[in-house]
């Protein structure tokens, strides 16, 4: 997959399948649109081109606000989207001139004259142009002027609710990561360097893996202990350990700042400024304060059995 980080660096192409979103979180709703631009590109001979932004609209049009965090890192969102089959994608700088574009500037200026679309498919509430006033019917009216085609794809459904990123966030806040991965199709994770701690943990047997995530978009599950597993080495085939991670103030010891710590079971190599990735399986249980760490290292130790219970009951 090509990666343009301008649309000027784009070269317009004789045949362009296209989709255009924010695409956060690449859930299974996304997956489907994906999978039907692939489809139709393979088809007629295209090349499939996904227009993203970033940083997302709403970091833009409402800087103020620093209450909206994504599912996914750009470079996250670009690998997923690269195992999806998608040729090309332009991460297009959200800006305040481009969300100033009319709907009918947006299709003549980016999607046929910078980009060559022949055909586009979008999902069923996609909204584009200044004041988010474009939709299907704009496309649908203006295909005829410019020679494209356009698909709609309806409402993705999973156990009669709707798939959304907004839902997503709302699960993963809840700690509820596993309706969030139903949601997602794959685990939610979180990727970044291993940092050094107060290695308190390792004082009653519980050493833990600091990682550091640079985003601060990046969202974060709400505090508690999870099922985890921990991916490190080469990208293409990493070694892959169980763990259990912790997210959360660690109360117990008065803590100031917010950790995310995971204990890799069966590992005890210095890991320090290694890139782990974490992927979330299961949430165990709420962040408490003990009475003290004995207390703690008791329920850490019934943490982990839980922690393997879980692996057992899915191997």
């Amino acid at each position: 997959m090509k990666i343009y980080h301008q649309l000027s660096e784009f070269k317009k192409l004789p045949n362009a399948v296209v989709t255009i979103g924010t695409f956060d979180g690449v859930h299974f709703g996304h997956q489907k649109i994906i999978k039907r631009l692939c489809e139709l590109a393979k088809s007629s001979g295209g090349e499939t081109v996904l227009l993203t932004f970033f940083p997302h609209p709403r970091m833009i049009i409402d800087p103020e606000n620093q209450e909206l965090k994504m599912i996914n890192t750009i470079d996250e969102k670009a690998q997923i989207l690269a195992s999806l089959g998608v040729d090309h994608l332009i991460i297009t700088p959200f800006t305040r001139d481009f969300s100033n574009l009319s709907a009918e500037e947006y299709i003549k200026i980016i999607l046929v004259d910078a980009i060559g679309t022949k055909k586009i498919i979008i999902g069923y509430d996609h909204r584009f142009g200044k004041d988010r006033l474009g939709n299907i019917q704009t496309l649908v009216e203006n295909s005829s002027v410019y020679g494209y085609d356009v698909e709609e794809i309806p409402e993705q459904d999973i156990n009669d609710v709707a798939v959304s990123s907004t839902k997503i966030r709302k699960a993963l806040l809840d700690g509820d990561v596993a309706l969030a991965n139903e949601y997602l199709g794959y685990a939610f994770s979180i990727y970044g360097p291993v940092i050094k701690g107060d290695k308190i943990g390792r004082t009653i047997g519980f050493p833990t893996a600091n990682i550091f995530v640079a985003e601060t978009y990046k969202l974060i599950p709400g505090d508690g202990i999870y099922a985890v597993t921990v991916e490190m080495g080469e990208e293409q085939n990493p070694e892959t350990y169980r763990g259990m991670a912790y997210i959360g103030q660690r109360p117990t010891i008065n803590g100031m700042t917010r950790n995310i710590e995971v204990n890799i079971f069966d590992f005890d190599r210095e890991i320090y400024g290694q890139n782990i990735k974490m992927n979330f399986l299961a949430f165990l249980r709420h962040d408490v304060k003990f009475t003290g760490l004995e207390a703690l290292k008791l329920q850490l130790q019934k943490d982990k059995e839980d922690t393997l219970a879980f692996f057992e009951g899915i191997s």
